[in-house]
């Protein structure tokens, strides 16, 4: 009987069958070899507490009492078995000292007697193999040959399973900070919608890893992670935190009835917030939040979802803080991604191109330069502005790669025209923040600059308000300062539109403003905007400062701009944004505005008599 129990217990450990299952099939077997015996395994966990594992005779309620009982000197036969790493027989469980505690449970039952082994594995005890008995006896020789061979089963069936449980546990634990990943989150976000009603999601961004990465090195940018991942484990429900990979980390909220998502969210910033040491180096954390609730919509997919909305929402409005998906938000995020998606596929079309319209000198109506527009043709034939896709140029991807392309159309006109002896000055490059922050700007663009046989004095780089103000890491103002080095211009953009910027001008100077064209819309309106357009051009006279206007329309505004002495204009009463073709058939006819040139003409000669 023994052999060929001990070849199907071996064949069921071989081929994956639950421990549970092998060992109850096991017990099953040897409680037939007779009437008198009822076999019990239990486990030995983590806290040197006995777990039920198998005793397929025994009555729920006897199992369910001992499982988690704590080992040591006289805690039955089992307990202290454990203990000891020793076998223990008990003959009689009614007078034993081991079994006062516990006799109440078994002598109901029938049982009188328990023979406890250690099943042992690996140099340790893993747990045990006991024969409770129906008289007052213990084991026979036959007896004795069963259990040695049991306890050697059990002992290979249970170090298996452990090094199974150990390698799901590695498959599913991210190595740097200890959190279950991104599978084992998958796994449990699953779980959670099918088992609760109302429950919650966190999505959490880190806000400044890159920047500890740059400035301190990538093993105090681990440092970070392992920190925050470790308060935000103290702070969440228990093995509801997760790293989903680099700076990414949620958090699952089971019942929102007990734990509201808000005031987590609250203690979770609270806590990232603190100082941290990481590599030697004192760093202030900070992330940000975005949430969803589960509510009639439980799909894992949905929240998830939401939750990416809400997050990135609170990104770009909400930084450091948490924000949670309302109704609607993803509406206007889905745009945003259709918007993307837009314009990956134009680039990869090759369908977006640079346009140019002239910057023209107002006191001669020579054109001194170009802004180039970013234009892109849609699969109709249709040509839109940038306006069309503004959604898509918050993305810093597509930020940077729109600035890429636009460099290399810049670089390859302004190669041909130098070329073909046209002249012209400067043409400006509009950049956007994700240009700053990626690093290396001012090196890129004298690369591609030089890759096409051009001086860096050929860009002015224009930097609108809104990139301009936030300096808050000095990113900025340090890229500026290295574009000025390098003999590329810089032009405030949008001059007006945004906070007072004064102030600014002084700590992180600039070559040109472009005063925007709200303000030349307003110049004859009796609410001041001449006033002010005024007070603008005699501020940045002073500073040393070139100003141009943007957004002429008409002859009036160039006149009065003009009777201001501002510099230089651009706008639709010059020239729309052109084509390179167009642009050469400019510089070669003239490198005047017809039109305004003769103005110009005729109020220069009219000036000149008035003086003579």
């Amino acid at each position: 009987m023994l052999l060929p129990l001990q070849n199907i217990i071996l064949e069921k450990i071989a081929t994956g069958q639950s421990l549970a299952e092998t060992v109850d099939y096991l017990c099953r077997e040897v409680e037939t070899t007779t009437d008198d015996i009822v076999c019990s395994v239990l486990l030995l966990d983590e806290d040197r507490r006995l777990r039920h594992l198998a005793g397929p005779s025994l009555p729920l309620e006897y199992t369910s009492a001992i499982d988690g009982v704590a080992i040591g000197h006289g805690v039955g036969s089992c307990g202290t078995a454990a203990y000891y790493g020793e076998p223990v027989l008990v003959e009689d469980i009614d007078s034993h000292e081991y079994w006062q505690p516990y006799k109440q449970l078994a002598l109901p039952l029938g049982l009188k007697a328990c023979w406890s082994t250690p099943i042992i594995g690996s140099g340790k005890v893993l747990g045990t193999f006991a024969f409770y008995y129906r008289n007052i006896r213990g084991p026979s020789e036959q007896e004795r040959q069963i259990v040695k061979a049991c306890v050697h089963l059990c002992a290979i069936a249970i170090e298996r399973d452990q090094r199974m449980a150990e390698r799901r546990r590695l498959a599913d634990t991210d190595g740097l900070t200890g959190l279950p990943n991104r599978s084992r989150f998958n796994e449990v976000i699953a779980e959670v919608s099918r088992r609760e009603p109302d429950w919650a999601l966190m999505l959490i961004d880190l806000d400044n890893l890159k920047m500890v990465n740059d400035t301190f090195g990538h093993g105090a940018g681990d440092d970070l992670i392992r920190i925050v991942a470790e308060r935000m484990k103290q702070e969440a429900p228990a093995g509801m935190a997760f790293r989903l990979g680099g700076d990414e980390f949620a958090v699952i909220v089971p019942c929102i009835v007990t734990t509201e998502p808000a005031a987590l969210a609250e203690t979770l910033i609270s806590r990232i917030k603190e100082p941290a040491d990481c590599g030697g180096h004192l760093i202030y954390p900070a992330a940000t939040l975005g949430g969803a609730k589960a509510g009639a919509e439980r799909s894992p997919q949905q929240v998830r979802q939401n939750a990416d909305y809400a997050l990135y929402h609170a990104k770009e409005r909400a930084r450091g803080r948490y924000l949670e998906y309302q109704a609607g938000l993803g509406t206007s995020i889905a745009k945003r991604f259709r918007s993307v998606q837009e314009v990956d596929q134009a680039l990869r079309d090759n369908r977006i191109d640079a346009h140019f319209q002239p910057v023209v000198e107002l006191a001669t109506g020579r054109i001194m330069g170009f802004e180039s527009l970013c234009r892109m043709t849609m699969p109709d034939g249709r040509l839109v502005a940038a306006a069309h896709f503004h959604e898509a140029m918050k993305d810093a991807h597509v930020a940077i790669e729109i600035t890429e392309r636009m460099l290399e159309r810049i670089a390859a006109a302004a190669s041909e025209w130098k070329r073909e002896g046209l002249l012209f000055s400067r043409i400006g490059l509009n950049l956007s923040a994700a240009d700053f922050h990626r690093g290396g700007l001012t090196r890129r663009i004298i690369d591609a600059l030089a890759r096409a046989g051009l001086e860096p004095m050929t860009i002015t780089a224009e930097v609108t308000e809104s990139v301009y103000l936030a300096q808050k890491d000095n990113v900025v103002a340090e890229e500026i300062h290295a574009l000025r080095e390098a003999g590329i211009k810089v032009a405030l953009d949008d001059f007006g539109t945004g906070f007072a910027s004064l102030t600014h001008l002084l700590t992180v100077p600039v070559d040109i403003i472009k005063i925007d064209k709200c303000f030349v819309r307003r110049l004859s309106d009796a609410g001041g905007g001449g006033v002010i357009t005024k007070g603008l051009l005699d501020i940045a006279r002073g500073l040393g400062i070139w100003v141009v206007a943007e957004g002429i329309e008409e002859q009036a505004q160039a006149e009065h701009l003009l009777s201001l002495d501002c510099k230089a204009g651009q706008g639709y009463y010059f020239s729309h944004p052109v084509d390179r073709d167009s642009v050469r058939e400019m510089l070669e006819v003239s490198n005047f505005h017809p039109e305004w040139s003769r103005f110009v003409s005729d109020r220069n000669r009219l000036l000149f008599n008035k003086a003579g």
